[in-house]
C-alpha cells in the first residue's frame, strides 16, 4: 500500500495501534519526541543533516493515546512502569522509586526535556546508549516487549546486550518496566560528564549489608557499552564489615585486570573509574 505524506496516528489501544502499524509496516513509533529533535542537531552539527524529506519517515504512531502505556502500579514485590511515563513523573515518585534509578533521572537533561522525554523512548534510543539502563540493570529489571499476537518479558541484561535476539525485533514495542522492590543498603550513582552531548559514562553501585556482612555488591558501568565485572563481585561476597584491606585491595586489582583488557576505555576514563569504585569500596568500611 502507498503510504500517504506525512500522517500521524493516535491509536488508542494496542489492537488499533498493530492495526495500523500492519498497514503501514514503515511507520515509525513517536513516543516523548525528544530524540528525533536530538538527532536533528547531532545530524547538523556533524554538517551530515539535508532537507531531504525522503530521509525521514512519512507515518508516525504516537503512543499518547494508550493510557495503558502511561500507569503506574505497585505491588509487594514489584513496581511496574508504563513505557510512556514522563522521566519527571518517576522522581515526583519520591522514595517509592530507588534512589539509583532517580538519580540517574535527575542527570538527564533539563526540567523541560524530562518533562517530555518517556522511560521506554529513553530505553529505546538508538544508536547511542542511553542512561537508563544502567540502574535498570542493576536492580535486575525485566521490560514487556509486545506484538500483534503476544508478548513476552526479557531481562533489562539482556535486552541491552550486543546479542543479535536481545533488542526489539520488527513490529515490536517496549510497554513495561517491571522493577523488583529488593532492599540495597547501600546505593551509589555517577555520571561522568564529557563535552559530547550524546555520549556519557556513568556507574551504579549497589551492596545489600545485612547483619554487617556484605551478602551482594553489583557495578554497572556504561561508557559505549555496558561492563559489569561478576567475577570481581565474587570476591567480596560474605566479607564481614567492615571490610579488611586485603579484601579491598584484592578486589581492586581484579578490576584494574578486567579494565585492562577494555581497550576501547581512555586511561583517563579508567583512571576516574577506579577511582570511584575504590572510594565506595572504601565506604564500607565506615
Amino acid at each position: 500500500m502507498v503510504s500517504p505524506l506525512k500522517q500521524i496516528f493516535f491509536p488508542v489501544s494496542f489492537t488499533e495501534l498493530f492495526a495500523i502499524w500492519g498497514r503501514f509496516p514503515a511507520a515509525k513509533i513517536y513516543a516523548g519526541g525528544t530524540n528525533i529533535y536530538h538527532n536533528y542537531h547531532r545530524r547538523k552539527k556533524n554538517q551530515s543533516f539535508t532537507e531531504d524529506q525522503n530521509t525521514e519517515p512519512l507515518i508516525f504512531l504516537c503512543l499518547d493515546k494508550i493510557e495503558e502505556l502511561q500507569s503506574i502500579t505497585r505491588t509487594e514485590q514489584y513496581l511496574e512502569i508504563g513505557a510512556m511515563v514522563k522521566l519527571n513523573s518517576l522522581v515526583y515518585l519520591g522514595k517509592t522509586v530507588p534512589y539509583v534509578l532517580c538519580k540517574c533521572i535527575e542527570n538527564i537533561a533539563g526540567i523541560q526535556v524530562k518533562n517530555l522525554a518517556t522511560v521506554g523512548g529513553n530505553i529505546c534510543i538508538k544508536p547511542q546508549l542511553p542512561d537508563l539502563p544502567v540502574p535498570l540493570i542493576a536492580l535486575d529489571a525485566q521490560y514487556e516487549i509486545r506484538n500483534t499476537q503476544s508478548s513476552r518479558w526479557v531481562s533489562a541484561a539482556r535486552f541491552h546486550s550486543k546479542t543479535e535476539d536481545s533488542s526489539l525485533k520488527n513490529q515490536e514495542l517496549l510497554t513495561r518496566i517491571r522493577l523488583p522492590l529488593y532492599q540495597w543498603d547501600y546505593s551509589y550513582y555517577k555520571k561522568f560528564y564529557r563535552e559530547e552531548l550524546f555520549y556519557s559514562e556513568t556507574l551504579v553501585f549497589l551492596a545489600k549489608t545485612p547483619k554487617n556482612t556484605l551478602s551482594e555488591i553489583r557495578i554497572i558501568y556504561k561508557n559505549n557499552e555496558i561492563l559489569r565485572n561478576k567475577d570481581g563481585e565474587t570476591i567480596l561476597n560474605g566479607k564481614s564489615l567492615p571490610l579488611d584491606k586485603k579484601s579491598a585491595n584484592e578486589f581492586m586489582e581484579n578490576w584494574r585486570q578486567f579494565l585492562e583488557q577494555k581497550h576501547d576505555i581512555t586511561e583517563f576514563a579508567r583512571s576516574a573509574l577506579l577511582h570511584c569504585i575504590e572510594e565506595n569500596i572504601y565506604n564500607l568500611f565506615e
